[in-house]
């Protein structure tokens, strides 16, 4: 009984050849940078240009080159976001506080930026 003779890799890939997952563990642990440029012109008119950068790492290799912007973003960080709430919480305390006409202004302080209380003037009859 003979084996059917093997047929070379459509794709070209060598038999002992690195398999995706160590391509993509490279990759990450690397970075990979990629930029394009696509310009439309008409009649050496420039209609349109796109610029194209797309980095490829890891979040620590990311880290390490100085890209962090996740990690503020609150869309995409829960510590952004229980920072952006605590911030409105102040905001909203200090805006009540003065509507209200209270005399504590502890909320006020902790708001930057806000403008300072003017106090109520009680209008005689």
């Amino acid at each position: 009984m003979t084996t059917p003779a093997r047929l070379p890799d459509p794709y070209g890939a060598p038999a002992g050849g690195a398999n995706l997952a160590d391509i993509l563990e490279r990759v990450l642990d690397k970075g990979i940078v990629i930029a394009g440029d696509i310009k439309i012109n008409l009649l050496d008119i420039e209609l349109l240009t796109i610029k194209l950068r797309l980095v490829v790492a890891s979040v620590d290799k990311a880290k390490e080159m100085g890209i962090d912007w996740w990690e503020d973003d609150p869309a995409l960080s829960s510590r952004a976001r229980r920072q952006e709430l605590r911030r409105e919480n102040a905001e909203l305390r200090a805006r009540l506080e003065r509507l209200e006409g209270g005399t504590h202004g502890e909320e006020q302080e902790l708001v930057e930026g806000a403008a300072p209380r003017t106090p109520r003037r009680e209008e005689s009859p």
